[in-house]
């Protein structure tokens, strides 16, 4: 099938113009689908009417327009990335299945993490990848287990993770530091990389939404000042624990 940006049957008369060479003045003359020319002058011209769009998606790019910009190839792999991260939230979705409350805590998490990567950083691809897949072990645990509990879900979720990683086509890298990451969600090392520091936050803010029963405001305070590291961590989970207090304490009450 023809590109049917270069099929001549859909062109408008504006598709072929003339530009001055900056060089010499002479007009040169551009089909709208030509990347430059050169003038008599031997002074090369690139087309200004130009259109990158298709090309910062479109696999054949190259052959189709010789050289493709650095910024249409960035736009690229900036959509590839997004693509990426609704098909690993689909994934998840799959898996999950009727499963709705593991659905419903990993979008959450997924969300507190888009907020704390706006605010501090970070790599989108596997912060967000690592939120969606972070229990992907947890129907494992609980199989051979017995229990959901934290250590089971770091044994049983890499496997699962990479299982649908590697079906995505994900990166080796990408791969493994997401994988590193769900291996270890709940027990963070002394040092720690901003991609799963952000996550562990995240993470941590959803369990204070989900926990049931009376709060206690100094327990839970004490708790998150070892567990939140970022400014933007910190003032969400304050503004949860006042939110608790409220909650627990209303005016007039």
């Amino acid at each position: 099938m023809r590109c049917p940006g270069q099929d001549t049957r859909f062109w408008k008369p504006e598709d072929i113009f003339e530009v001055s060479c900056p060089q010499c003045g002479e007009k040169v003359e551009f089909f709208k689908d030509e990347v430059r020319r050169r003038c008599r002058c031997g002074h090369e011209i690139v087309n200004p009417r130009v259109d990158f769009g298709c090309a910062s998606w479109c696999p054949y790019a190259e052959q189709c327009v010789g050289t493709v910009p650095e910024e249409a190839k960035a736009n690229r792999n900036v959509e590839e990335r997004e693509s990426l991260k609704d098909r690993i939230g689909l994934e998840m979705k799959k898996y999950f299945g009727t499963d709705f409350k593991r659905v419903k805590h990993a979008l959450k998490v997924a969300r507190y993490a888009e907020a704390l990567l706006k605010a501090e950083g970070g790599d989108p691809l596997i912060v967000l990848a690592a939120a969606y897949l972070h229990e992907i072990g947890i129907r494992e645990a609980e199989k051979k287990y017995g229990s959901p509990a934290g250590p089971y879900q770091e044994i049983e979720g890499p496997p699962l993770a990479r299982a649908i990683l590697e079906r995505l086509h994900v990166s080796l890298p990408l791969i493994d530091e997401i994988c590193d990451i769900i291996g270890h969600h709940h027990s963070p090392r002394t040092e720690e990389t901003l991609n799963f520091q952000i996550l562990y936050e995240a993470d941590a803010l959803v369990n204070m939404e989900e926990e049931n029963g009376p709060k206690d405001r100094e327990a839970l305070k004490g708790r998150t000042s070892t567990v939140f590291k970022t400014a933007t961590g910190k003032a969400l989970a304050e503004k949860l624990l006042l939110s608790e207090t409220s909650a627990a304490h209303p005016k007039g009450s």
